[in-house]
């Protein structure tokens, strides 16, 4: 990376969803990435979200990262046409590079796996391995049901208050440009 050069780590679906709005703001989160000048790093597929995110940063002249798995090349239809490519041989490390280029968290609408990698950068914001943001865009009130479900972690003495403030909900695409200018500045 260079020294001024942001990078967003963008976790999202291998699919589009059932609501056009998901596509719509991977879309407008791509645009608004290129917009100011911020990198993707994500994981280099060329299907549902992901593929739409990282058309829309080529698509407004912005930077791609991308990084994925031998195994999943065919099946997330692996995106060679970035400004950086990476393939891994593992998840475990593909999750790792994408993490260690990236400043901050954005994630999307997504399933199991977007899951999976927002509860790893979540944990290791805990366990204090890192200070990035970490942001959950909630396009039509998706997020609600992990945001309820880490305040039911909180009530039932799992874990402590500050889980809550690791984690960020943006309403649009304004507000998460918002929420990522505000952190770079620091």
């Amino acid at each position: 990376m260079t020294e001024n050069l942001r990078s967003v780590c963008v976790y999202c679906g291998s699919r589009d969803g059932r609501d056009e709005a998901y596509a719509q703001a991977a879309e407008d989160v791509g645009k608004m990435l290129a917009d100011n000048a911020w990198r993707l790093v994500y994981g280099a597929g060329d299907v549902g979200l992901m593929g739409r995110v990282a058309n829309a940063v080529q698509e407004a002249g912005g930077a791609t990262f991308g990084v994925i798995p031998t195994h999943l090349m065919d099946w997330e239809v692996g995106k060679r046409d970035l400004d950086s490519f990476i393939v891994t041989e593992t998840m475990h490390e593909r999750k790792k590079v994408m993490f260690m280029n990236a400043d901050a968290v954005v994630v999307l609408p997504g399933g199991a796996g977007s899951l999976d990698e927002f509860f790893e950068a979540l944990t290791w914001r805990q366990l204090k391995l890192h200070g990035k943001p970490i942001i959950l865009l909630n396009v039509g009130g998706f997020w609600n049901p992990l945001v309820s479900l880490l305040e039911h972690i909180v009530e039932r003495g799992f874990a402590g208050d500050d889980i809550l403030s690791f984690v960020q909900l943006a309403a649009d695409v304004t507000e998460l440009e918002a929420l990522l200018g505000s952190a770079f500045a620091r």
